[in-house]
């Protein structure tokens, strides 16, 4: 018979593509994986695995037990809901991956939340960036992950990840405060207006830089990039002491007192935050509890008069 954590591992390559990635998911060493994969090998008594130069490819005969072996992990993943929706009390553990902002913005007062009324509860969160969330969602390293998605910038795609929409939050320009920076930055009052600033944005390949150039460049020029940091405190801190503007988005300003001046732009345009975890997990009471917590924070959010409204399920 197959051994189900060996066809785990054999799934794990076919969806990150290499053993030291595995192994690194994983924390195994790249040897052990590979001891692994060759039992698994003789014990399906076929060829699983052909080596490509430096790359390992898997034959039709593994594709095959990768198929099967996705439901069998759904099926679990569906087991284990309907076992918790057996008891009365919310418990286990619900590893989250989440963004800065959403961070922040959200987290404190959900975790608050989920102590008072679930106290078996245990969430284990992580900061992540929102596409590489997505993929250790998918690839089961997290349970739910909080993601955006850019107005004409779609957010990955994943098979088997059901999607809900939680905060739409306004994207502004961040300015200094007249007289912080200078004379420059007090006479911005439209995007055009800021072509010969300094910007800071965050690096490449994170989606909010790809809306920001591509909002630039619409508006007639491209910015000068002087700072490049993932840390989004970071860009407010260089825009409140006069060194850079930026284009922000409002979950960034929830339940703080900026010290900023923030433009409109045209077409007032918005970011959607949501939620995404394994479809297989639907209706697990643990996941439920953590999802109802973030949508019960939005609600506040938006009651609250912020940058932030709830998104429209």
């Amino acid at each position: 018979m197959l051994e189900m954590k060996r066809l785990r591992l054999l799934w794990e390559l076919d969806s990150r593509g290499t053993v030291a990635a595995v192994a690194e998911a994983l924390n195994y060493s790249p040897s052990a994986i590979s001891q692994q994969l060759a039992l698994l090998e003789r014990e399906a008594g076929v060829p699983l695995l052909r080596r490509t130069g430096r790359t390992l490819e898997l034959t039709p005969a593994a594709q095959a037990l990768v198929g099967e072996t996705h439901e069998l992990l759904a099926g679990l993943e569906r087991a284990e809901a309907a076992l918790h929706r057996a008891h009365a009390e919310v418990g286990g553990t619900v590893r989250v991956a989440v963004f800065q902002t959403a961070l922040l913005a959200l987290m404190p007062q959900v975790l608050r939340r989920l102590r008072d009324t679930h106290p078996s509860l245990r969430i284990e969160m992580v900061q992540h960036e929102p596409e590489a969330g997505l993929e250790e969602t998918w690839t089961r390293g997290f349970d739910l992950v909080i993601a955006e998605q850019y107005p004409g910038h779609a957010a990955p795609r994943f098979p088997g990840l059901d999607r809900q929409p939680l905060v739409t939050d306004r994207i502004r320009l961040g300015l200094p405060l007249p007289g912080v920076g200078v004379a420059a930055f007090d006479d911005v009052e439209r995007l055009a207006d800021a072509a010969a600033l300094p910007w800071v944005l965050e690096p490449e390949g994170a989606a909010s830089r790809h809306w920001a150039l591509q909002a630039c460049r619409s508006a007639g020029f491209e910015p000068d990039v002087r700072y490049e940091t993932a840390d989004m405190q970071a860009h407010v801190r260089l825009i409140e002491t006069g060194n850079a503007v930026a284009l922000l988005p409002g979950l960034l300003h929830a339940g703080a007192s900026r010290a900023m001046r923030l433009v409109d732009l045209a077409d007032d345009p918005e970011r959607t935050v949501f939620t995404a975890a394994r479809a297989s997990a639907h209706g697990h009471p643990a996941l439920t509890a953590v999802r109802d917590a973030l949508r019960e924070e939005a609600v506040l959010l938006e009651s609250g008069g912020g940058h932030s409204r709830t998104a429209a399920p």
